[in-house]
């Protein structure tokens, strides 16, 4: 299995474990599955953390390198094909720019969108799956 996290799951992975389901759990630990994260991931984590939504433990840099090590999780770039997807997807998804853009990611990746957002969820353009479960 191939999962992009979605930023509130990569937060959950860390912070709030009991949101994740059991099978998430699984999967996340599992040798086989290869988990990413995108560069808009820590974009929004920055932005959480400026307004003080979240707080870290350290600072942003030690948590993303600590937990991208933990998670064995490889990084995707932004790249200008990803960019130019976010507002080329098939319609019926939101207008949230990172959203679209871990959409982009994903498709642009063949990965699976491991998120609990139901819009995200609901989207037939992306292969997701819930978190929750």
């Amino acid at each position: 299995m191939r999962l992009l996290l979605d930023t509130h799951v990569w937060i959950w992975t860390q912070e709030e474990v009991e949101r994740l389901g059991a099978e998430t759990t699984r999967a996340l630990v599992d040798p086989e599955t290869s988990l990413h994260v995108s560069t808009v991931s820590t974009l929004e984590i920055a932005r959480l953390v400026a307004v003080g939504t979240i707080e870290l433990s350290g600072t942003l840099e030690s948590w993303v390198e600590e937990t991208l090590d933990s998670l064995l999780c490889s990084t995707i770039e932004i790249s200008h094909e990803i960019a130019a997807g976010a507002y080329a997807l098939p319609k019926g998804l939101h207008k949230d720019p990172a959203d679209r853009i871990l959409v982009a990611t994903a498709r642009q990746h063949d990965l699976s969108l491991l998120t609990a957002d139901e819009r995200i969820l609901d989207y037939d353009a992306v292969q997701t799956l819930d978190a929750r479960t």
